[in-house]
């Protein structure tokens, strides 16, 4: 699989969201499909690079803006200053971690074996969905 498939996965859950009862038949019959394929793709690239990624969040702050203060001038007149604080934020960063190469061989086979036997049953859900909502063609 390419780099393209992560954005088509992200189309095709936008598709299911506003899609025709076929395909939000469909896409709920090939969701397991695509969460293998998803995960077939990064143990290929696991492979293909020696290395995998992880994924953690850092708890960070930052000075900014948090709104305003207001008060009154002895003549009466209302001020509005700005008012800066601490706030909290959380980054996701990535960091490289090895792999064993043989447990990912090993576990790229398995998926590949999983993968072809959602495929088959895949064909199976889209037929039984295209037959239970059949599309009537735009006129």
């Amino acid at each position: 699989m390419s780099r393209i498939a992560p954005i088509a996965l992200v189309c095709v859950g936008f598709l299911t969201a506003c899609g025709t009862p076929q395909e939000r038949c469909i896409a709920r019959s090939t969701n397991e499909l695509r969460a293998v394929s998803s995960l077939l793709e990064d143990v290929d690239g696991n492979l293909a690079r020696g290395y995998g990624w992880e994924t953690y969040e850092v708890d960070r702050s930052r000075y900014g803006f948090c709104g305003y203060r207001t008060h009154r001038k002895k003549n009466g007149d209302l001020v509005r200053h700005p008012v800066s604080c601490w706030k909290d934020y959380t980054e996701t960063r990535n960091r490289r971690v090895a792999i064993d190469p043989v447990v990912e061989a090993r576990k790229r086979d398995g998926l590949i074996k999983k993968q072809a036997q959602l495929a088959a049953q895949s064909r199976v859900n889209i037929a039984a969905c295209r037959r239970a909502y059949p599309q009537t063609p735009a006129p």
